[in-house]
């Protein structure tokens, strides 16, 4: 209660703010609000990007994780030729700067794609929430499996399949995983990818990804407006290319409960060790 105009008047409470990574995982579980809050709790840190700005340097020294909470991020590694390869996009809800998780320096570049802003968050403060949050350490390790099948199956397209087969995986994939960050159900979505970035992702050249995209709309099934696609028919589409969609579902009925804690919580446990 608050004293207005010479009487107390109820407080309005204001609605706390879904943050990206919450979203992101609500998709999947239904969070308790002291797991919400611990997502909340690890994005404290705002630090803004433009369009092309590195975040993170291949090799360079690297002890904190990042939350997308806006904009788009690619990670990519130098070739020896002075090419680059593209392993992977970032959009919001996403921890990026993983590639780094193993080890003390970076295993690959982080660079922002279009306007960005992140959440800073130290290693440690992520190893806390696999500690005091197990089931939340579970579902986010479910997520990063789903993520590295769904690497797995662009591999596959980029060594065996044709340009119009690479380009059309891509753009699904790409469509699959906004779908679980946004909710929107539609296959529009803005492309701020350059052709360079496109054929950096597939192994393609500039020329090469053209013609792919040129096919793609010759077939009906895909159209461009400037930055803008439209995939008009998913199913077929996923269907001509044998495209999986591994972002839309992840299994949580193998997670641990709600409160589960490690066998060092248990009594047994600590019993054996002192026997």
């Amino acid at each position: 209660m608050q004293y207005t105009n010479g009487a107390y008047q109820p407080v309005r409470k204001r609605p706390m703010l879904e943050s990206p990574l919450e979203a992101r995982l609500s998709k999947h579980l239904t969070l308790t609000f002291s797991e919400r809050d611990a997502l909340r709790w690890l994005e404290r840190r705002e630090r803004s990007f433009r369009s092309g700005d590195v975040v993170v340097h291949e090799g360079e020294s690297c002890d904190s994780l990042y939350i997308v909470a806006s904009g788009w991020l690619h990670g990519s590694v130098k070739l020896k030729d002075g090419g680059r390869q593209i392993l992977r996009f970032y959009f919001v809800g996403d921890i990026t700067a993983t590639f780094s998780i193993a080890w003390g320096h970076s295993a690959a570049t982080l660079r922002a794609v279009s306007d960005t802003t992140l959440y800073e968050m130290p290693k440690a403060a992520f190893g806390r929430l696999f500690r005091d949050h197990p089931r939340l350490g579970a579902l986010l390790f479910a997520v990063a499996a789903s993520e590295q099948v769904a690497m797995a199956d662009r591999l596959t397209s980029v060594g065996r399949t044709d340009g119009f087969t690479r380009i059309a995986t891509l753009l699904l994939d790409i469509r699959s995983r906004l779908r679980v960050v946004d909710g929107h159900a539609g296959s529009t979505f803005e492309l701020p990818l350059t052709q360079q970035d496109l054929g950096d992702a597939v192994g393609l050249t500039k020329t090469h990804v053209s013609r792919s995209l040129k096919a793609l709309e010759e077939t009906g099934l895909v159209e461009r407006n400037a930055r803008v696609i439209r995939i008009n028919d998913v199913d077929r589409l996923a269907e001509l290319v044998d495209f999986h969609d591994r972002h839309g579902e992840v299994a949580t009925d193998w997670l641990p409960p709600i409160g589960a804690r490690g066998d060092m919580d248990h009594p047994e446990t600590r019993v054996r060790e002192h026997m």
